[in-house]
């Protein structure tokens, strides 16, 4: 079968290599999958250059979150354990760790559900208690990750605020729901924000940036607000000033949404059941905006990396147009 896999750490588009390889064999406890579509997501970027907080053997193939269909025809959703991720034409997979796709997705849309949706929800609801009625401020709202927090915020009742870079992704991010597009290359976030809140502020922020988002974020942030700090694609960690949060009131969260998995995999699965009934609903769909074949996987992931992409870009392995 063919696989991607990664030799050496650095930018994808240099160490991802398509290679011959043979099908994996399931053990004990472990299905075969056809991978139908492997969603790209920032981590496979981090994995290729050696900066994310799991560093599997090398050679490693890339990709940890997929639709696949099993050997006796059942679509199933699954998160590949490195370092036999899904960028690949089959992959061995626990059968206990398997979540039905959703019937109202395609199997690109239903890749892309799980991570960033998962992220968005455990964020928005458990981290946060987002409340029908309040403002949510989404950095890089056009991106994978805040693309499903703004669609999750609304589902939720909430007034959305989209933080995007260029008119390209600010027309994106108005498609996608957002009540308010901020183009932060043109605009002032915090005078905007407030503006439109009336001086109170966002009682939310979901911010997979860090850096200069987040900056922006404490001095928008609204009495009792909450920040989730979700990652830092931006590059830079921030380093809170604790006595801004004692002055201002406000709580910031951190989401390490993988740890759930193992903490406490029931509320996973209770995630799941949720976001197939919203999908169901027609309240969340996943915005594919790219559909690429097997051997264009590692530009994607370059392109992904770079930040020049806007919603989900997802591998077709096997050519499936569902």
């Amino acid at each position: 079968m063919q696989a991607w896999r990664v030799h050496r750490n650095g930018e994808p588009g240099e160490v991802m290599t398509l290679d011959e390889t043979d099908r994996p064999v399931p053990g004990e406890g472990q299905v075969l999958l056809s991978v139908r579509a492997a969603n790209i997501n920032f981590p496979d970027a981090l994995l290729c250059r050696g900066q994310y907080q799991v560093r599997p053997p090398l050679p490693f193939t890339p990709g940890v979150e997929i639709c696949g269909l099993t050997e006796d025809g059942r679509r199933v959703l699954a998160t590949p354990v490195l370092p036999n991720g899904g960028l690949a034409e089959y992959v061995v997979v626990d059968e206990a760790a398997l979540l039905p796709a959703p019937g109202a997705l395609d199997d690109a849309e239903a890749a892309a559900l799980h991570i960033g949706y998962q992220t968005g929800w455990f964020g928005l609801h458990r981290r946060a208690r987002i409340q029908p009625g309040e403002t949510l401020l989404v950095h890089a709202a056009a991106g994978g990750v805040g693309s499903a927090a703004v669609q999750l915020g609304k589902a939720a009742g909430a007034t959305v605020i989209g933080v995007v870079g260029g008119p390209e992704k600010a027309a994106v991010a108005r498609k996608l729901g957002c009540d308010l597009v901020v183009d932060r290359r043109t605009e002032d976030i915090v005078a905007t924000v407030k503006e439109a809140t009336g001086g109170r502020g966002a009682d939310v922020v979901y911010d997979p940036v860090g850096g200069d988002a987040y900056a922006k974020s404490v001095k928008c942030i609204a009495f009792e607000g909450r920040i989730v700090v979700v990652g830092f694609a931006g590059g830079t960690v921030p380093a809170p000033a604790l006595n801004h949060v004692l002055v201002k009131n406000y709580s910031v969260l951190g989401l390490h949404w993988g740890l759930y998995n193992t903490k406490d995999p029931a509320a996973v699965r209770a995630c799941h059941d949720e976001l197939t009934g919203l999908a169901a609903q027609g309240l969340v769909k996943p915005l594919v905006s790219e559909r690429v074949p097997m051997s264009a996987a590692a530009d994607a992931v370059q392109r992904v990396a770079d930040g020049t992409t806007t919603g989900r870009v997802v591998v077709l392995p096997t050519g499936s147009t569902r």
